[in-house]
């Protein structure tokens, strides 16, 4: 498989971190730094269509493969009362009681579920808003309510979800109270039209609009979480999609904007990184005067002293993961998130803060084809390309998460087919390499010299407090000439997060997999990866 990363590499892609993995001469391979120590990104997965439609079923996968939180949309207009009204309703919107307890039911349903199993819940809290919160001059009024949220009504919302998942709400009927919720973000994809509108002020525009409405939803998210006891609770801003348009005249009111150019806006700078002035400042909301621009932070807390930032890292295309998109530098992929890194430093010190985000990823996948046929990527490619992905995201030490979207590919031929599973509940290649990851970042070298092996356990971490024992996965090898898998080394786990990284000398060219053995006697089996001794 990385002779295709090293195609790309040869073409002149940029590169996130060292190039392929394998060598192509005898001499030996310089190996990566080992990072023992390190306890890497949690497994996270985000999928709130499948834990709404199949609750019990969804949340028991998720347990047996040792996800340990789960991102969950939690829809504003799905809980609003009369959301389908243009007329606001006469009653108090921060009373989680004078919502409907059946709009209420699907996440107290999700949220009760996961915490009974010991899965951390992560609440999004996004639209689109009810008909009757949209802003004025909407010009699809009843088919884009994501314009202009109001912003006061949003707030008031987001103070009755926080009571409702205090820890000390018990709703009418119950007789304890539903857990308590303690990490949360704001909105989703803030700079796609289809989520929050409009992204300019008209087609052609230059002047942003989503980044100034977005910095009061962020702000008023952050008033209503403290208000309501979550004020030391971990909050994150951002939640950008990866990609969005850079021709002339876009993305207009609907379209998508590019994620960099989002930022750049929500925190009022230009291009170059300094502090918009006059017209170019008051048009996006922005102060328009030095003395405006050091009371920024201040006034806009979120932006400043949120827990970290989210970041949806897809990349939509068949390169590697360590390739970035060529062209496109206000793009978000995955390969692009040392820039990210550099740009959210660079906003902070603008305005004398030192604040490094930790990066959180929440929602990461790869489109498989079949079923989508206007992709590239097969299921088997998929399967490396995600244990690559996740080899990167542990290198970063700012990555807090590693995200899988979906675990069931939808009924269609539609973006997304991203599931570990196929729409019949089939695992695909995928489904085997997200539960045990395995990467060797050199797969090629001289005889007698050691390789890097990289894995993770992941329900691990699970099965340790389950039994108080400690787990041990075994790195087994098949040699290139035939023969049946033999253990060449049997590794104890002792990171919190399932993750292990070794050296092995291998006694020849072949294949390397992963082996591990649930507390309940199922033995389950990583990918292979191939390896060449010269």
């Amino acid at each position: 498989m990385t002779r295709c990363a090293c195609a790309a590499l040869a073409a002149g892609a940029a590169v996130l971190l060292g190039a392929c993995g394998g060598a192509s001469s005898s001499k030996v391979a310089q190996l990566p730094a080992l990072h023992p120590d390190r306890a890497g990104p949690q497994s996270m997965f985000t999928g709130t269509g499948e834990l709404i439609n199949q609750p019990v079923a969804t949340m028991n996968t998720l347990q047996r493969l040792g996800i340990q939180s789960v991102h969950v949309y939690i829809s504003w207009s799905a809980i609003a009362p009369d959301a389908s009204s243009f007329q606001r309703p006469d009653f108090d919107a921060t009373d989680p009681d004078a919502y409907p307890a059946s709009g209420w039911a699907r996440y107290d349903t999700i949220i009760r579920g996961l915490t009974s199993r010991g899965i951390a819940v992560s609440l999004s809290l996004t639209g689109p808003p009810p008909y009757w919160a949209e802003g004025p001059g909407d010009p699809a009024r009843t088919t884009q309510p994501e314009w202009k949220p109001n912003v006061a009504d949003y707030e008031d919302w987001v103070k009755a979800v926080g009571t409702r998942y205090s820890g000390q709400f018990t709703p009418p009927g119950a007789s304890t109270p539903l857990p308590r919720v303690d990490f949360w973000s704001t909105w989703n994809e803030p700079n796609i039209g289809i989520n929050l509108a409009p992204e300019t002020t008209h087609p052609g525009s230059a002047v942003e609009v989503a980044p100034m409405v977005y910095r009061g939803l962020a702000d008023a998210a952050w008033t209503a979480l403290h208000a309501t006891g979550h004020g030391h609770d971990r909050i994150l801003i951002g939640e950008l999609a990866p990609q969005g348009a850079t021709t002339a005249g876009q993305p207009g009111l609907f379209g998508a904007m590019a994620p960099l150019r989002f930022l750049r806006a929500l925190y009022c700078v230009d291009a170059n990184g300094r502090p918009l002035r006059g017209t170019q400042a008051t048009e996006r909301g922005c102060p328009a005067s030095a003395a405006g621009s050091a009371r920024f932070a201040a006034h806009n807390p979120a932006l400043f002293d949120a827990s970290g930032f989210a970041v949806h890292p897809y990349s939509f295309s068949s390169l590697p993961p360590n390739v970035r998109i060529p062209n496109e530098p206000d793009y978000t992929e995955l390969a692009a998130l040392p820039t990210l890194e550099a740009t959210l430093d660079r906003l902070q010190r603008t305005y004398r803060s030192g604040r490094r985000f930790p990066i959180w990823s929440t929602e990461f996948g790869y489109i498989t084809n079949p079923p989508n046929d206007q992709y590239t990527v097969t299921p088997a490619l998929a399967a490396y390309y995600l244990n690559w992905a996740q080899y990167l995201s542990w290198e970063d030490p700012r990555m807090q998460s590693y995200d899988q979207y979906l675990l069931t590919d939808p009924p269609t031929k539609e973006p997304f087919a991203t599931g570990l599973e196929t729409a019949a509940g089939v695992p695909k290649p995928g489904f085997a390499a997200f539960r045990m990851p395995l990467y060797l970042p050199v797969s090629s070298t001289a005889k007698g010299h050691s390789l890097v092996v990289w894995g993770q356990v992941r329900p691990a971490p699970l099965a340790r407090r389950q039994t108080h024992r400690p787990q041990v996965v075994q790195i087994q090898f098949r040699p290139s000439s035939g023969g049946s898998f033999s253990t060449v080394k049997h590794v104890t786990i002792t990171n919190p997060n399932g993750y292990f990284e070794v050296l092995q000398t291998f006694p020849g060219s072949g294949t390397v997999r992963l082996r591990w053995t649930y507390p309940n006697g199922e033995t389950v089996l990583s990918r292979n990866a191939e390896i060449t001794l010269h």
